[in-house]
Protein backbone atom coordinates (compact mmCIF):
# COMPACT_ATOMS: atom_id res chain seq x y z
CA UNK A 1 0.00 0.00 0.00
CA UNK A 2 1.29 3.45 -0.98
CA UNK A 3 0.56 6.88 0.43
CA UNK A 4 -0.11 9.43 -2.30
CA UNK A 5 -0.64 13.19 -2.30
CA UNK A 6 -2.91 14.10 -5.20
CA UNK A 7 -3.12 17.79 -6.14
CA UNK A 8 -5.80 18.79 -8.63
CA UNK A 9 -9.22 17.17 -8.71
CA UNK A 10 -10.51 17.86 -12.21
CA UNK A 11 -11.60 14.92 -14.35
CA UNK A 12 -8.03 13.60 -14.67
CA UNK A 13 -7.34 13.88 -10.94
CA UNK A 14 -10.70 12.36 -10.05
CA UNK A 15 -10.07 9.27 -12.16
CA UNK A 16 -6.61 8.88 -10.58
CA UNK A 17 -8.15 9.07 -7.10
CA UNK A 18 -10.79 6.48 -7.97
CA UNK A 19 -8.22 4.07 -9.41
CA UNK A 20 -5.85 4.46 -6.45
CA UNK A 21 -8.79 3.85 -4.12
CA UNK A 22 -9.73 0.68 -6.01
CA UNK A 23 -6.10 -0.50 -5.69
CA UNK A 24 -6.15 0.00 -1.92
CA UNK A 25 -3.77 2.96 -1.63
CA UNK A 26 -4.09 5.86 0.81
CA UNK A 27 -4.71 9.20 -0.88
CA UNK A 28 -4.63 12.76 0.42
CA UNK A 29 -6.45 14.94 -2.12
CA UNK A 30 -6.07 18.70 -2.51
CA UNK A 31 -7.89 21.27 -4.64
CA UNK A 32 -8.90 24.92 -4.38
CA UNK A 33 -12.47 24.05 -5.33
CA UNK A 34 -14.68 22.99 -2.41
CA UNK A 35 -17.17 21.21 -4.64
CA UNK A 36 -14.45 19.04 -6.17
CA UNK A 37 -13.03 18.21 -2.75
CA UNK A 38 -16.43 17.15 -1.41
CA UNK A 39 -17.10 15.01 -4.47
CA UNK A 40 -13.88 13.06 -4.06
CA UNK A 41 -14.29 12.24 -0.34
CA UNK A 42 -15.69 8.71 -0.90
CA UNK A 43 -12.51 7.72 -2.76
CA UNK A 44 -9.72 9.20 -0.60
CA UNK A 45 -8.36 8.87 2.91
CA UNK A 46 -8.51 12.61 3.46
CA UNK A 47 -9.00 15.79 1.45
CA UNK A 48 -8.33 19.49 1.97
CA UNK A 49 -9.26 22.73 0.28
CA UNK A 50 -6.09 24.69 -0.30
CA UNK A 51 -3.71 26.46 -2.66
CA UNK A 52 -0.78 24.23 -3.59
CA UNK A 53 1.28 27.27 -4.65
CA UNK A 54 1.25 28.45 -1.03
CA UNK A 55 4.42 27.05 0.54
CA UNK A 56 3.05 27.28 4.08
CA UNK A 57 -0.06 25.28 3.19
CA UNK A 58 1.91 22.70 1.24
CA UNK A 59 4.41 22.31 4.07
CA UNK A 60 1.55 21.65 6.52
CA UNK A 61 0.67 18.48 4.58
CA UNK A 62 3.92 16.76 5.59
CA UNK A 63 5.29 16.25 2.07
CA UNK A 64 8.07 13.88 3.12
CA UNK A 65 5.52 11.38 4.43
CA UNK A 66 4.13 10.52 0.99
CA UNK A 67 5.56 7.86 -1.29
CA UNK A 68 4.46 9.87 -4.35
CA UNK A 69 3.05 13.30 -5.11
CA UNK A 70 0.89 13.69 -8.21
CA UNK A 71 0.34 17.15 -9.69
CA UNK A 72 -2.83 16.73 -11.76
CA UNK A 73 -3.63 20.42 -12.21
CA UNK A 74 -4.96 20.83 -15.73
CA UNK A 75 -6.30 24.36 -16.02
CA UNK A 76 -3.36 26.49 -14.88
CA UNK A 77 0.15 25.50 -15.95
CA UNK A 78 1.80 28.23 -13.87
CA UNK A 79 0.25 26.73 -10.73
CA UNK A 80 1.31 23.26 -11.81
CA UNK A 81 4.90 24.42 -12.32
CA UNK A 82 5.06 26.27 -9.00
CA UNK A 83 3.56 23.29 -7.18
CA UNK A 84 6.12 20.88 -8.64
CA UNK A 85 8.94 23.22 -7.67
CA UNK A 86 7.69 23.65 -4.10
CA UNK A 87 7.17 19.90 -3.67
CA UNK A 88 10.79 19.31 -4.62
CA UNK A 89 11.96 22.06 -2.25
CA UNK A 90 9.95 20.48 0.56
CA UNK A 91 11.59 17.11 0.04
CA UNK A 92 9.00 15.11 -1.92
CA UNK A 93 10.25 11.58 -2.64
CA UNK A 94 8.69 11.32 -6.09
CA UNK A 95 6.80 13.91 -8.13
CA UNK A 96 4.63 12.97 -11.10
CA UNK A 97 3.15 15.92 -12.99
CA UNK A 98 0.65 16.34 -15.81
CA UNK A 99 1.51 18.16 -19.04
CA UNK A 100 -0.70 18.99 -21.99
CA UNK A 101 2.09 20.13 -24.34
CA UNK A 102 5.68 19.08 -24.98
CA UNK A 103 7.09 22.43 -23.84
CA UNK A 104 5.26 21.99 -20.53
CA UNK A 105 6.85 18.58 -20.13
CA UNK A 106 10.32 20.12 -20.48
CA UNK A 107 9.59 22.90 -17.98
CA UNK A 108 8.18 20.48 -15.41
CA UNK A 109 11.16 18.13 -15.65
CA UNK A 110 13.51 21.08 -15.20
CA UNK A 111 11.59 22.40 -12.19
CA UNK A 112 11.09 19.51 -9.83
CA UNK A 113 9.05 16.81 -11.56
CA UNK A 114 10.61 13.34 -11.65
CA UNK A 115 8.14 12.06 -14.24
CA UNK A 116 5.63 13.71 -16.55
CA UNK A 117 2.44 12.20 -17.92
CA UNK A 118 1.03 13.58 -21.14
CA UNK A 119 -2.57 12.24 -21.30
CA UNK A 120 -3.58 13.88 -24.58
CA UNK A 121 -0.51 12.60 -26.40
CA UNK A 122 -0.80 9.12 -24.92
CA UNK A 123 -4.50 8.88 -25.72
CA UNK A 124 -3.93 10.14 -29.26
CA UNK A 125 -1.27 7.47 -29.83
CA UNK A 126 -3.51 4.75 -28.40
CA UNK A 127 -6.47 5.87 -30.51
CA UNK A 128 -4.41 5.98 -33.72
CA UNK A 129 -2.99 2.50 -33.11
CA UNK A 130 -6.34 1.09 -31.97
CA UNK A 131 -8.25 2.28 -35.03
CA UNK A 132 -5.53 1.25 -37.49
CA UNK A 133 -6.72 -2.35 -37.31
CA UNK A 134 -9.84 -4.18 -36.19
CA UNK A 135 -7.59 -6.84 -34.65
CA UNK A 136 -5.88 -4.59 -32.07
CA UNK A 137 -7.80 -4.58 -28.78
CA UNK A 138 -5.22 -2.92 -26.51
CA UNK A 139 -1.94 -1.10 -26.89
CA UNK A 140 0.68 0.09 -24.38
CA UNK A 141 3.72 1.93 -25.71
CA UNK A 142 6.93 1.14 -23.81
CA UNK A 143 9.40 3.20 -25.85
CA UNK A 144 9.93 4.36 -29.44
CA UNK A 145 10.18 0.79 -30.73
CA UNK A 146 8.56 -1.63 -28.29
CA UNK A 147 4.99 -2.04 -27.12
CA UNK A 148 2.51 -4.47 -25.57
CA UNK A 149 -0.44 -5.42 -27.77
CA UNK A 150 -3.58 -7.41 -27.17
CA UNK A 151 -4.69 -8.86 -30.50
CA UNK A 152 -7.13 -11.32 -31.97
CA UNK A 153 -5.38 -14.47 -33.13
CA UNK A 154 -5.30 -15.11 -36.88
CA UNK A 155 -7.75 -17.81 -37.98
CA UNK A 156 -4.92 -20.09 -39.12
CA UNK A 157 -3.49 -20.15 -35.55
CA UNK A 158 -6.56 -21.93 -34.17
CA UNK A 159 -5.75 -25.26 -32.47
CA UNK A 160 -2.01 -24.62 -32.61
CA UNK A 161 0.38 -24.46 -29.66
CA UNK A 162 2.80 -21.68 -28.77
CA UNK A 163 5.67 -24.00 -29.71
CA UNK A 164 4.18 -24.72 -33.13
CA UNK A 165 3.79 -21.03 -33.91
CA UNK A 166 7.34 -20.27 -32.67
CA UNK A 167 6.79 -16.50 -33.02
CA UNK A 168 9.55 -15.70 -30.53
CA UNK A 169 12.21 -17.19 -32.79
CA UNK A 170 10.64 -15.98 -36.03
CA UNK A 171 9.72 -12.43 -34.99
CA UNK A 172 11.26 -11.79 -31.57
CA UNK A 173 7.78 -11.53 -30.02
CA UNK A 174 7.05 -12.77 -26.50
CA UNK A 175 3.59 -14.10 -25.62
CA UNK A 176 2.68 -12.75 -22.18
CA UNK A 177 -0.83 -14.10 -21.82
CA UNK A 178 -3.97 -15.45 -23.44
CA UNK A 179 -7.46 -14.13 -22.81
CA UNK A 180 -10.30 -16.64 -23.04
CA UNK A 181 -13.91 -15.82 -22.18
CA UNK A 182 -12.80 -12.56 -20.62
CA UNK A 183 -10.22 -14.18 -18.30
CA UNK A 184 -6.50 -13.56 -18.77
CA UNK A 185 -4.18 -16.55 -18.35
CA UNK A 186 -0.56 -15.52 -17.74
CA UNK A 187 0.67 -19.08 -17.18
CA UNK A 188 1.94 -19.66 -20.71
CA UNK A 189 4.00 -22.68 -21.75
CA UNK A 190 5.19 -24.10 -25.07
CA UNK A 191 2.23 -26.52 -24.97
CA UNK A 192 -0.42 -23.84 -24.46
CA UNK A 193 -3.09 -24.33 -27.11
CA UNK A 194 -4.82 -21.46 -28.86
CA UNK A 195 -8.52 -21.64 -29.54
CA UNK A 196 -11.08 -19.77 -31.60
CA UNK A 197 -11.99 -16.47 -29.97
CA UNK A 198 -8.80 -16.23 -27.91
CA UNK A 199 -6.80 -13.01 -27.84
CA UNK A 200 -3.06 -12.79 -27.25
CA UNK A 201 -1.13 -10.37 -25.06
CA UNK A 202 2.27 -9.97 -26.72
CA UNK A 203 5.42 -7.90 -26.24
CA UNK A 204 7.75 -6.93 -29.06
CA UNK A 205 8.90 -4.33 -31.53
CA UNK A 206 5.93 -2.66 -33.18
CA UNK A 207 7.14 -3.40 -36.71
CA UNK A 208 7.61 -7.08 -35.82
CA UNK A 209 4.13 -7.33 -34.33
CA UNK A 210 2.66 -5.68 -37.43
CA UNK A 211 4.47 -8.15 -39.66
CA UNK A 212 3.60 -11.22 -37.58
CA UNK A 213 -0.10 -10.36 -37.30
CA UNK A 214 -0.30 -8.85 -40.80
CA UNK A 215 -1.52 -5.50 -39.54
Amino acid sequence: MKTVLLIGLGRFGKFIAMKLHAMGHQVMAVDTNEERVNAILPYVTNAQIGDSTNEEFLSSLGIRNYDSCIVAIGDNFQNSLETAYLLKELGAKKIIARASREIQEKFLLNNGADEVVYPEKQLATWTAIRCSSDHILEYIELDDENAIFELEIPAEWNEKTIAQLDIRRKYGINVLGIRENGKLNMNITADTLLGFGNTLLVLGQEKSVHKCFRI
